[in-house]
């Protein structure tokens, strides 16, 4: 007999279908030479800490570190839970075959190894993995199953992962918990959480502290047109106004009118990040919300896996793209014209070197039905950004207008659409700020080298803004770059690796920050509660809320995960760092006051996301690299 253990009851009913098991019994289906039974949750988790050694129940200074010689795990304390790994125990002392058929990523693997490890499966393996819950998807994977050693480095990362965030949480929580709780309140700590709530409560000072400067901006309209002096801001008004006398006398002169051709491509495809940020800017939606429903689209089996981060699709896929457009007939308008002709295969789509176990979120060509509004609202966006990568590049022309009056040099830019492409498939999605936005790139009247004429000169006084907070949106991309804030596909992929927290698991995080009241939210804002400024103050070590060295941690687990790094050695240099935090805040002499007296650190230097050898420095008009000298000429706005 093979038994199949699913991930949930509903993916086991469809696996059973398919595989041709139709009797119900007590926690599985059976027929056909097939048995398929499920888990719900997390079956097993780690030990507690009194299991380990009975006097680590109390919660002492002195019984800390705590760090086990063995981890072991347990089937949690549910009667339910309890009642169905009794059934899974049973099949698998029986099994001539296992499949383990759980959800496709690092934490579905951790959780089906660990029920197999606690009911003593002693029978061969195999794993079903699989991008979609589509019939011909999971009958495919039956044909392909791999044996389960084959995902060794894989569970490997898993449990490190859960090992490490037990000995830094339980740890760190009792220690600073015991240090300086007052009125014996927990303080939380987590090897993600920490850190993440760190950033917006560094954030939130950085806002609380900024100082307003005043500068001034000089600029001119000619024929309708607003020009802006070259030179920039003027930090006093006594500069301003020397400039303005200096401009107000003389014609505008057209020096230069120059139109130069280029093209856009469309937004790449989804991966779960930037699903989740679409969704918060478009819609509202929480992280967590967002993948709430597009787990359930999945379930539905109209989208493909979504705990991904690639927003690419391997080669194989290619041949499959036409039967998907088809399959979305809700929009023939937008993908008769695909299917009319040969549909492109580029490298912006398709790339096998950036996809490893799963590709981007895409359709899987079964039509949607019985969607509630928000599930309709994210399957749009997801089919939407699906067909624009097979439109054309949309056509644009820049044109860039230079004058000068009385020596004093003036610019204007503009941006024309020749050919929307992609465009068209977003049209009637836009939402009223894009479409003010794309209003505000106006195209330019035409000027002519050499011509002139009077002009209306002004010089306007303008404050600093502070950085703003975080939103959902902008915490996740700084969780996926560790605080590195930057635009660019390309650099933000190559910080990927470094991102704290996994795409599965950071709106997981954002959600305990708001339970622990940690964090609250203002209309989209997210903000820093007293408590939560407190916990970030009272933390001295770096190592417990630098989002780099989070990052750093992150990038060993994807290590792991690839065989390019051992987990033991993961693990002591975290058992390490255990110890020494515990040393250093045992040895802290300073009361809670002192501790929250100690002057507010200011954020470490940002690294340069283009070069990555010098820092941010901030000018009058623009942030921009240390290493401009030596050729880097990474810039960005204050006002970002």
């Amino acid at each position: 007999m093979i038994v199949c253990i699913a991930e949930k009851p509903s993916v086991a009913r469809d696996i059973a279908e398919i595989l041709g098991a139709k009797t119900r019994k007590e926690g599985y289906i059976e027929g056909n030479g097939y048995q398929v039974t499920w888990t719900f949750g997390h079956l097993c988790g780690l030990l507690e800490p009194h299991e380990y050694a009975p006097e680590w129940k109390a919660w002492a200074l002195s019984h800390l570190p705590m760090i086990p010689q063995r981890f072991g795990i347990k089937v949690m304390n549910d009667s339910g839970i309890q009642k169905q790994f009794k059934v899974i125990e049973t099949l698998m002392a029986n099994a001539d075959e296992v499949v383990n058929c759980g959800d496709a990523g690092q934490e579905g693997e951790l959780i089906q190894r660990w029920v197999m490890q606690k009911a003593m499966c002693k029978c061969p393996v195999k794993r079903l993995w699989i991008s979609s819950l589509t019939e011909e998807a999971i009958r495919e994977g039956f044909k392909k199953l791999k044996d389960q050693s084959e995902y060794q480095h894989l569970y490997e990362a898993g449990l490190s992962r859960a090992i490490g965030d037990w000995m830094l949480g339980m740890n760190a929580t009792r220690l600073y918990t015991l240090k300086y709780g007052k009125n014996r309140q927990v303080l939380s700590i987590g090897r993600v959480q920490t850190p993440t709530l760190a950033l917006i409560v560094n954030r939130q000072l950085e806002i609380e502290n900024f100082k307003p400067e005043a500068y001034w901006e000089l600029k001119t309209v000619y024929r309708d047109t607003i020009f802006s002096a070259t030179k920039g801001r003027f930090s006093s008004v006594e500069e301003g106004n020397n400039f303005l006398e200096t401009v107000k006398n003389a014609d505008f002169v057209v020096t230069d009118f120059s139109t130069k051709k280029g093209t856009e491509s469309a937004p790449r495809l989804f991966d779960l990040t930037s699903l989740q940020v679409e969704c918060n800017k478009k819609f509202g939606f929480s992280a967590d919300e967002t993948l709430k429903l597009i787990q359930i689209l999945y379930e539905k089996k109209v989208t493909t896996y979504p705990r991904v981060d690639t927003t690419y699709l391997s080669d194989d896929m290619y041949p499959k793209i036409p039967d998907i457009l088809k399959g979305i007939k809700d929009y023939e308008l937008l993908t008769a014209p695909l299917l009319a002709t040969k549909l492109p295969k580029t490298k912006k789509v398709f790339d096998n070197t950036k996809v490893t176990d799963h590709h981007a979120i895409i359709p899987t060509g079964v039509h949607p039905t019985a969607l509630n509004e928000n599930e309709r609202r994210v399957f749009d966006l997801v089919a939407r950004r699906f067909i624009a990568n097979f439109y054309p590049e949309c056509k644009i022309s820049t044109t860039t207008v230079l004058g000068e009056v009385d020596k004093v040099e003036f610019k204007v830019t503009g941006k024309q659409i020749i050919d929307p492409g992609w465009r068209v498939v977003f049209e009637k999605a836009r939402t009223d700020e894009e479409k003010e936005q794309e209003d505000d790139e106006k195209t330019l009247p035409l000027f002519e080298k050499g011509e002139s004429g009077p002009h209306e000169p002004t010089l306007a006084e303008k404050w600093t803004s502070p950085p703003k907070p975080y939103t959902e949106a902008t915490l996740l991309r700084a969780m996926e770059t560790a605080g590195k804030f930057v635009d660019n596909d390309e650099l933000r992929d190559a910080l990927k690796e470094n991102g704290i927290g996994r795409p599965s698991t950071r709106a997981a995080i954002i959600e305990t920050l708001f339970k622990r009241e940690y964090i609250r939210k203002e209309r989209k804002n997210l903000i820093a509660t007293t408590t939560g400024v407190d916990l970030i103050l009272t933390i001295q070590e770096e190592l417990l809320k630098s989002a780099e060295l989070t990052g750093l941690w992150e990038r060993k687990l994807r290590q792991i995960e690839k065989g390019e790094y051992e987990a033991r050695a993961f693990l002591d240099e975290l058992k390490e760092m255990v110890r020494t935090i515990v040393l250093n805040v045992k040895t802290d002499n300073r009361t809670l006051g002192q501790v929250m007296a100690q002057p507010v650190a200011q954020p470490a230097q940002e690294v340069c996301p283009l070069c990555g050898k010098g820092v941010i420095l901030k000018g009058k008009t623009a942030y921009g690299c240390s290493e401009w000298k030596a050729g880097c000429n990474y810039r960005r706005p204050l006002e970002e």
